[in-house]
């Protein structure tokens, strides 16, 4: 048994008590599922992240990668990649290949819900087995040609990587220089430097497949002059696969980071040794929106693995509180001659692993919620229904993604460091135990894909101004018609309610000073002073509305519990825990909204 500790049972709980997941098994594009088959799926993919996958998760940390600067090669260490082929040779691949090509149609929420015990085990095996996934935006999104590419993706076991990032540009993607011309022979020659790029070589793939933005001649300035290139590491034969020359695309340099470590992040040289041939996707300059199938994809992975890596920390915490001895019960604490407890005992412990438990199994709802919307776009497509319904269930999962990613990252990297961690004492401190490596691991969620600041604003001014209030209004008339609903919780559900109107108010606010940067252009320091406070109380109501929701379930089921009984007490617990504790911050947070000015953009920069 590895380190890693699954939480089927919840995650079982989300999909078909809250999500009402066997709604959408047995019809339409899923008519082949059925619950028995999706907890089939479920169980054995438990069973090889507790094991094989979580085998290698320690030595990969301690290992890292191999890089020999002089060919520009990456290796990694033998038990990671046999943890890599365990995934690949049992076919989990087929979840994210085009059914075309052997993919296996499965709803998204079945699939973050697999995706989210393998990111909690080992993210890096996820992270490289990504080909499939990419393979879907050549296939759907290339020309007849580089359908073929897509092909060799997928029955070859070739490698991704995504190439934005630039040394000078950062996040900036619209400043990137690497450049592109165009070939007579129709394909092109890009010349540039990326940085922080995942997966960008390994030793797991005979092959590496990169798409890479670049802005071709007279391509113009900002995003909208850029364009996406497939770029193999290898020359081969569109028809057979067969390996050729050497492109001439290389790693420079493999970065030295504070975790992730067998996770190759590397900076790559495109065109200095010889020319980087690539293909234009499509045949199209439409890199951005093109690059964006990828980044809408990396930002859900991104979220799930944070939220996975608490669920663990959690389950972790949980085990340890409840069996390491230390001090006497509080209620004694006089008494020097008390019997010794186990820490759970303790209140500030309690309160502790509440806060972990009532995050963690909030944000998987938030996911798997999440999920849910694509599984009602997908079958939406399928049917060609309502073009009114689609629109709206697109503009909701544009909306929640920031959330996912955003405040999901964030929260749960700040909870395994102040929380998870604590519980240890100096214990967690080691490496005795995983959650320093849980710690180090997560942090890199809040940056990479968009920092949590870029999701705030990408959260505020897409997915609100520009969306006209659209999405979020449908996601708070939902929310709202629940406050009520009436039933049980009904003081918990009023404070939800006033929750909501303290969010009104907030965007209201922001919404207001947005405006009035027409005329005063320093009006919007007060909206950017912000997104990222709008963007953590979105987040926070959402988890409280969906325990909440999970808590009456629970409360419809505890009659006749049996053996359950403790888990749907545990969920009535923790949701008005969350209620009490975290509800009453937004508030705070509409007051400091209201009173915002400018005096931290008026002064100098030697005053801080």
């Amino acid at each position: 048994m590895g380190h890693y500790i699954a939480n089927l049972r919840d995650i079982e709980f989300c999909l078909f008590d809250l999500l009402e997941r066997q709604s959408v098994l047995g019809t339409s594009i899923y008519k082949d599922l059925d619950r028995e088959t999706v907890m089939g799926m479920l169980e054995e993919v438990k069973r090889l992240s507790e094991n094989d996958l979580a085998a290698s998760f320690v030595e990969g940390d301690r290992l890292g990668v191999d890089f020999n600067p002089a060919t520009g090669d990456v290796k990694l260490p033998p038990s990671f990649i046999k943890s890599y082929r365990a995934y690949m040779d049992g076919e989990w691949w087929r979840i994210d290949a085009p059914t075309e090509l052997g993919g296996t149609l499965i709803p998204a929420s079945v699939r973050w819900a697999i995706a989210e015990m393998i990111l909690g085990s080992n993210p890096a095996v996820h992270i490289y087995a990504s080909g499939t996934s990419f393979a879907q935006v050549a296939f759907y999104l290339g020309t007849e040609e580089q359908k073929k590419i897509a092909k060799l993706m997928v029955d070859r076991d070739w490698g991704a990587s995504m190439m934005l990032t630039e040394p000078e540009a950062g996040s900036d993607v619209g400043a990137g220089r690497t450049k592109a011309i165009q070939q007579p022979d129709g394909t092109w020659h890009i010349t540039g430097t990326k940085r922080f790029i995942t997966s960008g070589d390994s030793d797991l793939n005979e092959n590496i497949i990169h798409y890479v933005l670049a802005r071709r001649e007279g391509g113009g300035p900002g995003t909208k002059g850029l364009s996406l290139f497939l770029i193999p590491k290898f020359m081969f034969d569109f028809e057979t696969g067969a390996l050729g020359k050497r492109n001439g695309v290389y790693a420079t340099k493999v970065e030295q980071k504070m975790g992730l470590n067998v996770s190759s992040t590397c900076e790559m040289n495109l065109g200095e040794k010889e020319p980087a041939v690539g293909y234009l996707l499509g045949d199209v300059h439409e890199g951005i929106a093109q690059m964006f199938k990828v980044i809408e994809f990396a930002r859900m992975m991104v979220g799930t693995k944070a939220i996975a890596t608490l669920s663990t920390g959690y389950q972790q915490a949980l085990a340890y509180a409840k069996t390491r001895v230390q001090g006497g019960d509080m209620k004694a604490m006089n008494d020097k001659a008390s019997p010794r407890v186990t820490i759970i005992h303790h209140p500030d412990v309690r309160r502790s692993l509440m806060v972990q438990k009532s995050y963690s199994e909030g944000l998987r709802a938030l996911v798997l919620y999440t999920a849910s919307i694509q599984d009602a776009i997908a079958m939406a497509k399928a049917e060609v229904g309502d073009k009114a319904k689609l629109d709206d269930l697109e503009a909701l999962n544009d909306l929640l993604l920031p959330v996912v990613k955003g405040f999901g990252s964030e929260k749960s990297w700040t909870l395994l460091g102040t929380e998870s961690l604590q519980i240890f004492g100096g214990s967690g401190f080691t490496q005795d135990w995983p959650l320093e490596q849980y710690v180090r691991d997560a942090k890199i969620d809040t940056l990479y894909e968009g920092t949590t600041a870029i999701q705030g604003l990408d959260f505020f001014f897409r997915k609100i101004v520009k969306d006209g209030g659209r999405a979020i209004g449908l996601l708070a008339k939902e929310m709202g018609a629940y406050t009520q609903s009436g039933g049980p919780l009904i003081e918990e559900k009023v404070a939800l309610k006033k929750a909501l109107d303290d969010l009104n108010a907030i965007i209201g606010v922001l919404v207001g000073h947005a405006m009035n940067s027409q005329s005063d252009a320093e009006e919007i320091y007060k909206v950017g002073l912000n997104t990222s406070r709008c963007l953590m109380a979105v987040g926070d109501i959402i988890t409280a509305w969906l325990l909440l929701r999970q808590a009456e379930i629970a409360l419809s089921k505890s009659s006749s519990a049996g053996k359950d009984a403790d888990f749907y007490a545990g969920k009535v617990a923790s949701a008005q825990f969350f209620v009490k504790n975290y509800l009453p911050h937004i508030a705070t947070d509409r007051e400091i909204v209201e009173t915002t000015d400018n005096s931290i953009m008026e002064i100098s920069e030697d005053a801080f």
